[in-house]
């Protein structure tokens, strides 16, 4: 079963800096993307960052480009997200979530991204608050 487990979350001012990290066990995250997701109060379930397997590709959501920066260190197993020039509007319960294995977990496109209807396992998120 993937187990994906985040964290890194927490309150941060306005201008401010966070890395949230995506740590899998129970499998090898070689042959997965991974998609970075959110979630603030009433509101839907949006794609913020994916990687590829190989980390060939990456995307990001309009909102947060310039801004964040997705890697993975597929030695840790781990897959990071760094948010810089944080605004209160990114304040949301951040979740990654990969899609099931097969011929196309490997590529964010093929896995249905930036929706978020093709990843199959997540984690139970962090939160990120940034608030003066």
């Amino acid at each position: 079963q993937l187990r994906l487990v985040e964290s890194g979350g927490g309150l941060v001012q306005p201008g401010g800096s966070l890395r949230v990290s995506c740590a899998a066990s129970g499998f090898s995250l070689d042959n997965y993307a991974i998609g970075w997701f959110r979630q603030a109060p009433g509101k839907e379930r949006e794609g913020v960052s994916c990687i590829s397997s190989r980390s060939s590709f990456t995307d990001y959501a309009d909102s947060v480009k310039g801004r964040f920066t997705i890697s993975r260190d597929n030695d840790k197993n781990t897959v990071y997200l760094q948010m810089n020039s944080l605004k209160p509007e990114d304040t949301a319960v951040y979740y990654c979530a990969a899609p099931p294995l097969g011929r196309t977990s490997q590529s964010c496109g093929r896995s249905g991204w930036p929706n978020s209807f093709g990843f199959g396992s997540w984690g139970h998120g962090t939160q990120v608050t940034v608030s003066s």
